[in-house]
């Protein structure tokens, strides 16, 4: 039986944890960056209208995640955008992603918090006991 795959959040004193859990690496990748748009809106408010492509590497998968997150918090602050939906690509420390959003409208999307970016803190990418795969970190708000 595969593991359920979910995005979460977790407490982090004034600042705010994500999770994503997936099958693969790269779903908790994808998930991950849904917890992200969490912490900004309900994911649900948003069309996928538009698609951004965005590629990283790093030295480590844990590094990996927070170039990825916080790529996709510079493209949402450059573009006016806020993103609903992610594909990740992963082959080794190497990321290739998009993700599909729409330009913000305040009424329709009520963001609750600007995301400043992706931290150290917490950071763990990683398998879980049950075979599934975590992606987290402390986002600051």
């Amino acid at each position: 039986m595969l593991p359920k795959t979910h995005w979460e959040h977790f407490t982090h004193g004034a600042d705010i944890g994500i999770r994503g859990i997936g099958r693969t690496k790269a779903e908790a990748f994808e998930l991950a960056a849904l917890a992200l748009t969490a912490v900004i809106t309900d994911p649900a408010k948003i069309v996928a209208r538009n698609e951004v492509l965005i590629e990283r590497t790093a030295s480590d998968s844990e590094v990996l995640l927070t170039e990825w997150l916080n790529a996709l918090v510079y493209e949402m602050a450059v573009r006016g955008m806020i993103f609903g939906r992610f594909a990740v690509n992963l082959e080794g420390n190497d990321l290739r992603g998009s993700a599909w959003g729409e330009e913000v409208d305040v009424r329709r999307h009520e963001p609750a918090v600007e995301v400043k970016g992706a931290t150290y803190t917490s950071l763990f990418v990683g398998q879980a006991p049950d075979g599934s795969w975590i992606a987290q970190c402390v986002v600051d708000v």
